[in-house]
């Protein structure tokens, strides 16, 4: 799968993948109602023989026009692009988003975005998708552009699940920050995934029979401190099952910065500076301060069994849980 990024967006469009279907949006998580959105575009793509496209933006809008509260972003841009890919898109369109850019006009975006560069067939959207300068191009607007302008529209109805509520970013945050990712994922429709370099730490774990993992999360994450039963994939694609410790580790250290740390079940070897991912099947407990190292070895034991246990019943979701924690 292509990906544009943001220093390649003044390249003309390769022929292969001009008179595209264009799905539009943010994507933040991907979720089940993304997915809706997304799964219409790449059947309407494959009805007629079209490439299948995803127009995004880097950065996430939120974080430019607040950049002092950057958003909680549940799938940077590379998890996102793998996520796309194993739903069959041809290519990822990471548009860069700035200031400049949100005060073009609607026209403007339809004009030198969606005709002149993309050159698009088909343009699939959610129904509330607002874009340009004080949001003047809607629903209305993105019809009558492409009645005008020959490309077909596709608006879709806020997906709801089968408790007939409307599932967002939003609502994921809520729950991973609640530590709820058994309900994240069936909002996601996969298990929460980061991604991130393994990083040098104070190798107590190792000392203490546990070697970890470490990550250093974005410092807007808002997953709830923790321990959490989570499988464990390295660069090469090799899948491990594990226990997490999300947190700042209070029985060792009093200030210490919030870290991922990933005990690998079944694995020893050198990971420092190799880009992971964690996938979080199960919350098991809340972070707790141990009464000295003895007691906090017996209960890292406990977890082990509890997480092993959990993670040897476990199936997909769906093909994005096949693809990036199975």
């Amino acid at each position: 799968m292509t990906v544009f990024h943001r220093n390649e967006t003044k390249e003309p469009l390769p022929d292969r993948l001009k008179d595209g279907v264009i799905a539009i949006g943010n994507f933040d998580g991907v979720h089940r109602g993304h997915q809706s959105v997304l799964n219409r575009a790449l059947e309407i793509a494959e009805a007629g023989n079209h490439p299948a496209l995803v127009l995004t933006f880097e950065p996430h809008p939120r974080t430019v026009f607040r950049p002092e509260t950057p958003v909680f972003r549940l799938t940077p841009a590379p998890l996102k692009a793998t996520i796309l890919e194993s739903m069959g898109f041809d290519a990822v369109i990471e548009y860069p988003f700035d200031r400049d850019f949100s005060q073009r006009s609607a026209q403007e975006f339809i004009q030198s975005i969606l005709l002149d560069w993309l050159h698009a067939s088909h343009v699939v959207t959610g129904f509330n998708f607002h874009f340009g300068r004080g949001r003047e191009g809607g629903p209305a607007f993105l019809m009558e552009a492409g009645a005008r302008n020959g490309f077909g529209v596709t608006l879709l109805d806020a997906f709801r699940d089968e408790a007939t509520d409307v599932i967002s970013s939003s609502h994921v945050r809520e729950l991973l920050a609640a530590g709820d990712v058994a309900e994240a994922a069936a909002a996601l429709g996969y298990r929460f995934t980061v991604e991130a370099p393994v990083i040098g730490g104070q190798k107590l774990g190792r000392t203490l029979g546990f070697p970890t993992a470490n990550m250093q999360l974005p410092p807007e994450t808002e997953l709830k401190a923790g321990i959490y039963a989570v499988r464990f994939r390295r660069a090469d694609g090799s899948l491990h099952d594990g226990v997490a410790s999300y947190g700042r580790r209070p029985t060792v250290t009093d200030d210490g910065a919030p870290l991922l740390e990933t005990y690998v079940f079944d694995f020893s070897g050198d990971l420092y500076g190799e880009t992971c991912s964690v996938s979080f099947f199960g919350h098991l407990r809340d972070e707790l301060k141990f009464d000295g190292l003895d007691a906090l070895v017996a209960q890292i034991r406990r977890d082990e069994e509890e997480a092993r246990a959990l993670l040897s019943g476990v199936r997909p979701l769906g093909p994005i849980d096949l693809a990036i924690a199975f």
